[in-house]
């Protein structure tokens, strides 16, 4: 594909790549609106409906670095794609899932395709659009999140009321297909002919704290914050992630280049993304449940319930580098 026919279809791409990451924003927030289902019909516990949503979260967030190195390297079109067919795969399996056990495992599976298909995503979006237009596409593509938050709680409540719980993963393989099929026209074949090495120390390190971490504070309500294996769980956590950290000062192709984190407005910026996701995906998980089994909401009323919030986001994030060229950031 010639550079003036990836110019001339641009916009069609950047719609192709919102339609690939619409399955990542509404993936969660479905997802939510089925946990008392999912409580109920497989017996899970507390615990288990956390590692349900954090089996995806973990592997997502643990791999989404280095994926994006190997889109850069091998080819982004191809991540995509790669990502795609493994999301749809792991969503396909979680559907048939018979266990609580099983569920975790696919969700895990789903999260490695959702970490090939965000940073490809935003990778082809940089090399098909020029600096003049890059902003504005990027609102575009945040927004889509903002429509996979209202989606997702709606269609997960009306597929809910309709047929087995297992529909809500079914959602999301005709939107996987319709992107790998529309993907294989539009977007365009590239890499970075400057990608840096894999950090395969970084990769391991950087999943294990994480995954030991989260497992100390999943587990800990249920064991006890003092029982020795969630203690363990802290400890092994704090231990790779400080290895992490050192790892990534003193080798020479970073995974995270830590020494960004000096920069203060690069920190606070980063700070303040963290912290208004831990309390929106925080509230809106236990959100759902208290409003299905203690205020007796059906699950289409309980999806309904999160559209003000979502609407917000679809009307603010199109619009936020308007808002940051006036004000600032």
């Amino acid at each position: 594909m010639d550079a003036e026919t990836i110019h001339a279809r641009r916009w069609w791409t950047l719609g192709v790549l919102c339609f690939s990451l619409l399955v990542i924003g509404m993936d969660n927030t479905i997802l939510n609106v089925a946990l008392p289902t999912l409580q109920e019909d497989l017996g899970a516990s507390a615990s288990q409906l956390q590692w349900i949503v954090d089996s995806y979260t973990i592997v997502y967030a643990s791999l989404l670095l280095t994926t994006g190195s190997l889109g850069d390297r091998f080819g982004r079109k191809g991540a995509l794609s790669l990502g795609l067919i493994v999301f749809g795969l792991g969503s396909v399996a979680c559907a048939f899932a018979t266990s609580a056990g099983e569920l975790i495992a696919f969700r895990a599976v789903a999260g490695l395709g959702g970490a090939l298909i965000m940073p490809a995503t935003l990778s082809i979006l940089t090399n098909v659009f020029p600096r003049e237009e890059r902003g504005r596409a990027i609102g575009i593509w945040a927004g889509v999140s903002g429509i996979g938050i209202v989606a997702g709680p709606l269609m997960g409540g009306w597929l809910l009321g309709h047929f087995h719980w297992g529909a809500v993963f079914f959602v999301n393989v005709p939107v996987v297909l319709i992107a790998l099929v529309a993907g294989r026209v539009l977007i365009p074949t590239s890499k970075d002919p400057a990608a840096p090495r894999l950090d395969p120390v970084g990769t391991v390190a950087g999943a294990v704290g994480l995954a030991s971490l989260l497992f100390g504070i999943i587990e800990a309500p249920a064991r006890g914050w003092g029982d020795p294996l969630v203690l363990g769980g802290f400890g092994l956590g704090a231990a790779f992630l400080l290895a992490f950290a050192l790892w990534e000062l003193h080798s020479s192709h970073p995974m995270l280049e830590v020494r960004f984190f000096a920069n203060p407005r690069f920190s606070g910026a980063s700070m303040a993304v963290t912290l208004t996701f831990f309390a929106m995906f925080g509230a809106m998980y236990f959100l759902v449940q208290y409003l299905q089994f203690v205020l007796g909401y059906s699950p289409v009323k309980s999806g309904a319930a999160l559209i003000p919030f979502a609407l917000a986001m679809m009307v603010v994030s199109p619009n936020t580098a308007r808002f940051t060229k006036r004000m600032g950031s």
